[in-house]
Order: C-alpha cells, then sequence, then structure tokens
C-alpha cells in the first residue's frame, strides 16, 4: 500500500491509485542550471555590444575633434598670411592652436592668403588609431 489511498467502506476496504505527479514535478531533470548558461551568454553579449559602442563613440569623438582642430588652424594661419606674416611663422600658430585642440598638424601649404592642412587626432583606445581631417581656409576664390 505504498502507492495508493486506502477507503474503508464498511467491511470493503477499497484502494484508490494514487495519480502520477505532473511532468518535471518530484523527478530528476537534466536542464538544471540553463537558465544560468543563457544568462551568462546575455550578459556576454551585452558587454560585447557596450564595449563595441564605446570603440565607436571614440572613434567618432576622434573624427570631430580632428574636423575642429583642423578648421580652427586653418583660420589661425589664414588670418595671420592676411596680416603679411611669414608662412612660417602662421604655419607655426597652426600647429600651436592644433595641439591646444589635442590635434598635430600634419601638413600645412600656404599660397598667397590661401592655406590647405590636415591634422591628426588620436582616438585615445589602442587599436582605433587615429582621425584626420583636412581644411582650407583663404579668401573667397570664387568671386562672388
Amino acid at each position: 500500500m505504498t502507492n495508493s489511498n486506502v477507503v474503508m467502506r464498511g467491511a470493503a476496504v477499497t484502494e484508490l491509485p494514487v495519480p502520477a505527479p505532473a511532468p518535471g514535478i518530484g523527478r530528476h531533470r537534466t536542464d538544471r542550471g540553463s537558465v544560468t548558461v543563457v544568462m551568462l551568454g546575455v550578459i556576454g553579449a551585452v558587454l560585447l555590444l557596450t564595449i563595441s559602442g564605446l570603440v565607436l563613440a571614440s572613434a567618432v569623438l576622434a573624427s570631430h575633434r580632428a574636423r575642429a582642430a583642423a578648421d580652427l588652424a586653418a583660420l589661425a594661419v589664414s588670418g595671420m598670411l592676411m596680416r603679411g606674416e611669414p608662412a612660417g611663422a602662421a604655419c607655426a600658430a597652426g600647429a600651436e592652436v592644433a595641439s591646444v585642440n589635442h590635434a598635430k598638424l600634419q601638413q600645412c601649404i600656404t599660397a598667397a592668403t590661401d592655406v590647405r592642412l590636415s591634422v591628426v587626432v588620436n582616438a585615445g583606445i589602442k587599436g582605433v588609431g587615429v582621425a584626420t581631417a583636412r581644411s582650407r581656409a583663404g579668401p573667397d576664390s570664387s568671386g562672388r
């Protein structure tokens, strides 16, 4: 009488079967701990996306810094050329403006009061590299 209920009615004894447990209850399950593995995968994916986002943001920020530094340096060089300063001094001033903006002047080409230059900015994260930007400044040559 281990797996049944006993019901006594008068002198007769009737055994009623005990219903089987619901599937998965009271039995040894083979998927124990699978949620832990799934959650580790989800956490790993979120971490990978976060790191990728930070690397992308660093590259975009370096690109913006490079463009701003190139524009400001070109304006500084052109302004000095318009005041009659020598090209070497004007390009040195452009290098200083680029440096203040965390960039390095790579090239400075002058012609009269017109300047074309390029700067580089380090992205700040290993493996991302540098951002390069070019800029031109000087009087409007279209004749408008």
